[in-house]
């Protein structure tokens, strides 16, 4: 029997584990839903430990990823509302992609191949490790700095520690990797079928003072979607950062996610490739 949605999968990006969904968490919760927020394979463990030896996700690829959540998925009674942010996002658009979800938000997604030209901000965040191809099987941290550049450029140093304390862990710089060279790679895992007229609605959500997934770069995503017949849509917050989950007002965004989802969810049974 066909119904809504009653569940929630929340995807992280890189640099961040579930922990970084703990508001959306808790307010998703209390609107009646059930909520699923799972690390990263390899990272649903302590964050110290984590940031103490990384070395269990160093070979960690998309392709492992998204298996993850496509196998939390396929165990649910029905289809999901599927929201990622940053490599999230991207996760969320290659899983409705699989025919999976009932709808997705993609909140400042990394690029899709098919992306191009990227801002100079973008560069410089992943340009420490893209510059390097020895690192291609590490899973490198972000210092306090960088942290502050690519994360939380409008808040205070004394703030954006704070944030650095309670959320930054190592990533896995192969997804970096993936993503940076996906043009060139016929099989590139960051690929989505731009023209699937049967995937689920999708949204797109850009932060004005993003700098690892500024507007540029999530309206160019936006675009590839152009020729297809499914829903697609996008929304700009012109004061948002990447931190846009944790950053103060992040209530707006979460309730305008959740009520475009349930506007847009489709409402039939759960069917997806196997």
């Amino acid at each position: 029997m066909d119904r809504k949605p009653d569940t929630i999968v929340l995807i992280h990006g890189l640099w961040m584990t579930a922990l970084s969904w703990e508001n959306w968490v808790k307010r998703y919760t209390e609107k009646g839903y059930r909520v699923i927020a799972r690390s990263w394979p390899g990272m649903d463990v302590d964050i110290e430990q984590l940031r103490r030896d990384p070395s269990p996700i160093a070979t960690l690829g998309l392709s492992e990823i998204v298996e993850h959540y496509e196998s939390i998925i396929r165990g649910l009674d029905s289809p999901p509302i599927i929201m990622g942010h940053s490599f999230g996002g991207l996760v969320t658009q290659i899983l409705l992609d699989r025919g999976w979800g009932a709808a997705g938000v993609a909140i400042a997604s990394a690029p899709v191949k098919g992306i191009f030209l990227l801002p100079f901000s973008t560069i410089r965040v992943s340009f420490p490790a893209l510059s390097n191809p020895a690192d291609l099987h590490k899973a490198e941290p972000l210092n306090a700095e960088q942290f502050h550049y690519a994360f939380t450029n409008t808040l205070g140093a004394e703030e954006s520690l704070a944030a650095f304390n309670r959320y930054a862990v190592p990533g896995p710089d192969h997804v970096l990797f993936q993503a940076a060279f996906a043009n060139f790679n016929p099989h590139a895992a960051t690929a989505v079928d731009f023209r699937n007229d049967h995937r689920a609605p999708l949204l797109l959500i850009a932060g004005g003072h993003d700098h690892i997934s500024p507007p540029a770069v999530v309206k160019a995503n936006f675009s590839l979607y152009r020729k297809s017949k499914a829903v697609t849509d996008y929304k700009e917050y012109t004061e948002r950062t990447h931190y846009t989950l944790g950053q103060r007002g992040w209530e707006e965004v979460a309730d305008y996610a959740l009520a475009w989802a349930e506007g847009h969810a489709r409402t039939q049974s759960m069917s997806a490739a196997t």
